[in-house]
């Protein structure tokens, strides 16, 4: 099984400053992550949106980092820079979009 998340950095106002061009493979990486480990990637989920303000994004950074390696793949470094771009700017917001 296959679903991939989007992932997009938008304003305040949804305008959107900047996008990943892969998506994240969410059950082949994330589908039994451990949320207590892992609560921001955690409570993501393929079938509804996530929203991350500026002070949510350095916790997710800070997960990604820890990521074990079998769970690494091209998405972790697409999500680390729109995390950047998240905090270039207030009122920025990093979307991952499911269906």
């Amino acid at each position: 099984m296959s679903k991939v998340i989007n992932m997009q950095v938008r304003s305040e106002r949804g305008d959107v400053l900047a996008r990943a061009s892969c998506g994240l493979p969410w059950f082949e990486m994330l589908a039994s992550v451990d949320r207590s480990e892992f609560p921001m990637l955690g409570g993501l989920d393929p079938y509804g949106d996530a929203i991350f303000n500026g002070r949510q994004v350095p916790m997710l950074l800070e997960e990604l980092e820890r990521l074990p390696d079998e769970r690494r793949a091209e998405w972790v470094e697409e999500v680390h820079a729109l995390c950047v771009t998240v905090l270039k700017a207030p009122h920025r917001y990093l979307w991952f979009i499911g269906d």
